[in-house]
C-alpha cells in the first residue's frame, strides 16, 4: 500500500511538472513578446543623439554593463523573486496590488461595501497575529482620507501608463523591426516604405483583434522562442567572431567608466537604455493565465540567458566595427546572408510583442470599469474556455488611430523610444510604491524590509525616471499628456459615481413607505417579475419612488437587485449571490446582491434571469424551513433600526451540493451603517447554516403535510414565482442626470456637469453593459444633485 501511494506521489509530482513546463513554453507568447524584441531597439535608441560610438568603446561597452545590471537588478530579482508573490489569489497586476491593501486596510473608497464580503473565499486574509508596526501603518492610512484618495491616484495614474504603453510599444516595435528595411534600399525609398509598411501592419493588428488571441495565439509562442534561439544564436556567434572577451563588460567598473566619459550626456542617454526592461511588467500583470514557476522558469532559464547574449553579441560586433557608429541598428550585426529571414522573424515577434500589450491594456480597462474608475465600454469576451481574453471595440479602434498618429508624428526610434520609456518606468515606480505597502500590511514584515526595497528598487527606477523625463520636449510630454487626460477622465468618473451614490443612500425611502402602497391608494400588482436594479443595499431606491408615483403599479414578484464589486479577482459562483426578504412573505419582494470581483465575466441576461429565479426558489424553501425560534432568536439581537426598518438577514444561496456548500446570514443594515457612515464595522454575521441546490432545475414540491400551513405558503409563494417568471420580466434601471449643487466650486461644477455628463452620455449605458433586451428595459429619469 505504501509503495502505490509513493507510486502515485511520483506520477502526481510528474504530471506537475509536465504541466508547470508547459505553461512555461506557452507564457512565451503571451508574457514575453514585448521583452524579448527590445534588442530591436535600445542600442539604436541610446545612441541616437546623447552619445556616440567612439574608438575606445567606452561607451558600448559602458552601456552593456547598464543593460546587464538593469536586466539582473529590475525583471529578475524585483519581479521573478519579490513582486510575483505578491500575487491576489494568482491575479497580478496594479490593481490586484490595490485590492490586497483594501483588504487588509479600510482605503477602499467603493461605495457599497460589506462585511459579509470578507467572509468570501477568496478574500483570504493573512491570520498571522498583527504586530505594532503593522497596526501603526494601518491606523495611518485608515485615519487620514486625503491618504485614500492619493493612493486611488496613484494606482489611477499606473494604470493609465499602462494604457499609453498599449500605444507606444505596437508603433515602436512595428517601427523598428520593419526599419530593417533601411540596409536594403536607399534612404530616399527606405523614409516613404518604412511608415507605410508599420502603418499597413498596425491596422491589420487592430482589424484582426476582434477574432481574440485563443485563434491565433497557438503560433504565438513558438515565433517568440524561435526569435530567442536566433538572437542568442546570432549572439553567440559575434561574440565567438568578433570579441570573445566582450564578458568583461559586465562589470559595474565599466559603468563607472561610462559616466566618467561621458557625464550629462550619458545619464541623458539612460532613456534609451531603459527601453531593455520593457515589458517587464506584462511578467506581473499576466500572472493570473500562468503560474509563478512557469514565469519564474521561462525567464530565468530561456529568455534572461537569450536577452543578454543578445545585448553582448550586438556590443561585441560594435566594438570591432566602428565604420558603422553612425548608422547602430540590430540588422547591422546580422550576416547578409541572414538578414531578410531574421527581418521577417523580428517583424512576427513584434507583432506577438504589440498583441501581448493590446491584450493587457483591454483587461486592465475592464478592471478599472469593474472598480466604477471608467466610463462603461462594451466588453466581448473573445473565449468560452479561457477566462481573462477580452475585446472593446471603442477602445480597440481609439488604440489603433493612437499608434498610427504616433509612428506618422514621431517617424523615429528616438522620440517612440523617449516616449515609451517614460510610460514604463512610471508603472515600475507605482508598482514599487504598492509593493512597499504589501511588504507591511499583507506580509506583515518590518517596515525596514519595505523601506529598503523602496530605496533600492526605487533609487534605480528615479534614476531612470529623471533622465527620461528631461526628453520632455523630445517625445516623452505624449505619455505625461495621456496619463493626465486619462487620470482626469477616470477621476471625474469615480468621484461622481460616489456622489450618486451618497445621493442615493440619503433619498432611499423607507419600508415602510413600500407596504402602504395598497389598493386603497390606487396601486395594483401587475404579472410578471420586476427587477429593480440600484447600487444600494439596503432600503427602497428612490428611482422606484419615482417609478411608482408616476405609474401606480408595479410587479406581483419584485426583486431589488444590487450588481456590485468587490476588490477580488474572482468570486465563486456558489458565493456570488445575496438573498433576502424585503417586508413580509405577502408582499413577494426580495432583495438580491449579486457580487463580482475585478476579473468575472458577467453573465448574459438569459442566464442570469434563470439562475436568479432558481436561486430565489433555494432561498424561499430555506426560508420556510427555519426553525421560528431562529426568528425570534435574530429580534432579539438585532437593532431598534432593524426591527422598524423591516429588512430581514440576507443568505447565501450557493450551486453546490448539501454536503459542499456552506452558506451565512449577515444583517444588511448594520453592515450598510457601518460601511457607508465610516464607522468601524460591528459583528453581525449570523450563524452559519447550510444549502444545497436542488438536482433538477424545474421546481418541485415535495409537501409532507398538506395541512402544514408552513407548507402551503411555501408553496403559494412558489407557484407565484414560477407564474411571475412565465408572465416576462421586465428590468428597471435608472437613467440619470447629474448636476452639482448651487455653492459648488468652479472645478467641481465642470467636473459634473460637463465632463460626468458628457462622458455619461457619450459611452455605453448600463443597459448595455447589463445586456438587457430593449423590449424589456423601463428607464426612469433621475435628476442628481451632487
Amino acid at each position: 500500500m505504501d509503495l502505490e501511494n509513493g507510486k502515485c506521489w511520483q506520477n502526481s509530482k510528474k504530471d506537475s511538472w509536465r504541466t508547470t513546463l508547459l505553461l512555461a513554453y506557452q507564457s512565451l507568447g503571451v508574457v514575453y513578446g514585448d521583452l524579448s524584441i527590445s534588442p530591436l531597439y535600445v542600442y539604436k535608441s541610446t545612441f541616437a543623439e546623447d552619445i556616440h560610438h567612439s574608438e575606445t568603446n567606452e561607451e558600448i561597452f559602458g552601456v552593456l554593463s547598464f543593460v546587464f545590471w538593469t536586466l539582473t537588478l529590475v525583471p529578475l530579482f524585483k519581479y521573478v523573486f519579490i513582486v510575483l508573490r505578491a500575487d491576489d489569489n494568482g491575479e497580478g497586476g496594479t490593481f490586484a496590488l490595490y485590492s490586497s491593501i483594501c483588504r487588509h486596510a479600510k482605503v477602499s473608497l467603493l461605495p457599497n461595501r460589506q462585511i459579509a464580503d470578507e467572509s468570501l473565499s477568496t478574500y483570504k486574509l493573512d491570520q498571522s497575529p498583527d504586530r505594532k508596526y503593522d497596526s501603526k501603518m494601518r491606523m495611518l492610512l485608515e485615519k487620514y482620507k486625503f491618504l485614500h484618495t492619493a493612493l486611488l491616484i496613484l494606482v489611477l495614474l499606473g494604470t493609465c501608463m499602462v494604457i499609453g504603453d498599449g500605444i507606444l510599444t505596437p508603433a515602436i516595435s512595428v517601427f523598428s523591426a520593419v526599419s530593417g528595411l533601411e540596409l536594403s534600399m536607399s534612404k530616399d525609398h527606405h523614409q516613404y516604405a518604412v511608415i507605410p509598411i508599420t502603418c499597413f501592419i498596425l491596422v491589420c493588428l487592430f482589424a484582426l483583434q476582434h477574432y481574440g488571441t485563443h485563434r491565433v495565439g497557438f503560433f504565438f509562442a513558438p515565433i517568440v522562442l524561435l526569435w530567442l534561439i536566433c538572437i542568442s544564436a546570432l549572439g553567440l556567434y559575434n561574440i565567438i567572431y568578433w570579441n570573445p572577451h566582450v564578458y568583461q563588460a559586465l562589470s559595474p567598473y565599466y559603468m563607472l567608466k561610462f559616466f566618467k566619459k561621458t557625464k550629462k550626456q550619458g545619464w541623458m542617454s539612460l532613456g534609451g537604455i531603459l527601453l531593455c526592461i520593457t515589458g517587464s511588467e506584462a511578467m506581473f500583470a499576466d500572472l493570473g493565465h500562468f503560474s509563478y514557476a512557469a514565469i519564474q522558469i521561462a525567464f530565468t532559464f530561456l529568455v534572461y540567458p537569450a536577452l543578454i547574449l543578445g545585448y553582448m553579441g550586438q556590443a561585441a560586433y560594435l566594438s570591432r566595427n566602428h565604420q558603422n557608429a553612425d548608422q547602430i541598428s540590430y540588422y547591422v550585426s546580422v550576416p547578409e546572408s541572414l538578414r531578410w529571414p531574421v527581418l521577417a522573424i523580428a517583424i512576427l515577434a513584434s507583432v506577438v510583442g504589440s498583441q501581448a500589450i493590446i491584450s493587457g491594456t483591454f483587461s486592465i480597462i475592464n478592471q478599472s470599469q469593474s472598480l466604477g474608475c471608467f466610463p462603461r465600454v462594451k466588453v466581448v469576451h473573445t473565449s468560452d474556455k479561457i477566462h481573462g481574453q477580452i475585446y472593446i471595440p471603442e477602445i480597440n479602434w481609439i488604440l489603433m488611430i493612437l499608434c498610427i498618429a504616433v509612428t506618422i508624428g514621431f517617424r523615429d526610434i528616438k522620440h517612440m523610444g523617449n516616449a515609451s520609456g517614460l510610460a514604463i518606468i512610471a508603472v515600475m515606480l507605482v508598482t514599487t510604491c504598492l509593493t512597499s505597502l504589501v511588504i507591511i500590511l499583507c506580509w506583515h514584515k518590518p517596515p525596514v524590509i519595505a523601506l529598503f526595497f523602496l530605496f533600492f528598487f526605487g533609487s534605480i527606477e528615479l534614476l531612470y525616471f529623471s533622465a527620461s523625463l528631461v526628453k520632455f520636449r523630445e517625445g516623452a510630454w505624449l505619455p505625461i499628456l495621456l496619463a493626465l487626460f486619462l487620470v482626469t477622465i477616470m477621476f471625474v468618473w469615480h468621484y461622481t459615481t460616489i456622489k450618486k451614490y451618497e445621493y442615493d443612500l440619503h433619498n432611499k425611502v423607507s419600508l415602510e413607505w413600500l407596504l402602504a402602497l395598497g389598493p386603497t391608494l390606487g396601486m395594483c400588482r401587475v404579472p410578471g417579475i420586476g427587477l429593480v436594479f440600484t447600487d444600494l443595499t439596503s432600503g427602497i431606491p428612490a428611482n422606484f419612488s419615482r417609478f411608482v408615483t408616476n405609474l401606480p403599479a408595479f410587479h406581483r414578484v419584485l426583486v431589488f437587485v444590487c450588481v456590485k464589486f468587490v476588490p477580488v479577482p474572482f468570486i465563486p459562483a456558489a458565493e456570488r449571490y445575496l438573498l433576502g426578504r424585503v417586508g413580509p412573505a405577502s408582499l413577494r419582494s426580495y432583495r438580491c446582491i449579486v457580487r463580482y470581483g475585478y476579473r468575472d465575466v458577467h453573465q448574459d441576461v438569459d442566464s442570469f434571469e434563470s439562475d436568479l429565479v432558481q436561486r430565489l426558489a433555494d432561498f424561499i424553501r430555506y426560508d420556510w424551513s427555519r426553525p421560528p425560534s431562529t426568528d425570534r432568536g435574530n429580534e432579539e439581537h438585532a437593532s431598534a433600526s432593524d426591527r422598524s426598518s423591516g429588512e430581514h438577514r440576507l443568505a447565501v444561496v450557493g450551486n453546490t451540493e448539501f454536503s459542499r456548500n456552506l452558506g451565512f446570514e449577515v444583517n444588511e443594515n448594520m453592515q450598510q451603517a457601518s460601511a457607508s457612515l465610516g464607522i468601524q464595522p460591528v459583528e453581525s454575521i449570523g450563524d452559519i447554516i447550510e444549502m444545497s441546490k436542488p438536482k433538477e432545475r424545474r421546481v418541485r414540491f415535495a409537501i409532507e403535510d398538506p395541512e402544514d400551513p408552513t407548507d402551503v405558503q411555501m408553496r403559494q409563494e412558489l407557484e407565484d414565482l414560477m407564474a411571475a417568471q412565465q408572465s416576462g420580466t421586465a428590468f428597471i434601471l435608472g437613467h440619470s442626470h447629474v448636476k452639482a449643487k448651487q455653492g459648488s466650486s468652479v472645478f467641481k461644477r465642470l467636473a459634473v456637469n460637463f465632463g460626468y455628463n458628457f462622458l455619461r452620455r457619450n459611452c455605453r449605458g448600463p443597459d448595455v453593459v447589463l445586456k438587457v433586451p430593449p423590449a424589456s428595459l423601463l428607464e426612469v429619469g433621475m435628476v442628481y444633485v451632487v
